[in-house]
């Protein structure tokens, strides 16, 4: 059976995207191959591989990519994780289906790194559960 494979795109490809691309690997790989890109490349947030280490999901090995580091490589779904990639992104058509799911940038938390770590981790948890929703069932239409 061929996996669907799905792109998670945000601006800079360093917390929202990784951090979905991580989840979704880690949780259905056996039915999705997940890829993460940005419209810009900066580097993996520290925090973003800190709040996913602590429920089991390595993202070390992750780096920064830009849309266009992925060539001409089509996706069956697209994903835009944040409102600004979906405007600055030129439009990546998917195969199947193009999805969009604002989640708020955790890289511009401000505070103590206590108080920034508690926003990485709720972005996880938020991406964690509309994952889930969106991708758990069989019948799901990103499938």
């Amino acid at each position: 059976m061929k996996k669907t494979s799905v792109l998670f795109v945000c601006t800079h490809n360093s917390a929202r995207s990784q951090m979905a691309e991580g989840l979704l690997r880690d949780r259905y790989s056996d039915r999705y191959d997940a890829h993460s890109a940005g419209t810009e490349r900066t580097h993996v947030r520290p925090l973003a591989l800190d709040v996913m280490e602590e429920i089991g999901v390595d993202l070390a090995g992750h780096t920064s990519k830009t849309i266009e580091d992925l060539g001409d490589r089509t996706f069956d779904v697209v994903v835009t994780v944040c409102d600004a990639a979906r405007e600055a992104c030129p439009y990546l058509p998917a195969e199947k289906e193009n999805l969009h799911r604002s989640f708020e940038d955790p890289s511009a938390a401000e505070g103590t790194e206590e108080e920034r770590r508690a926003v990485f981790r709720r972005v996880r948890d938020e991406l964690a559960a509309w994952i889930d929703e969106a991708f758990a069932s069989e019948s799901t239409e990103a499938e």
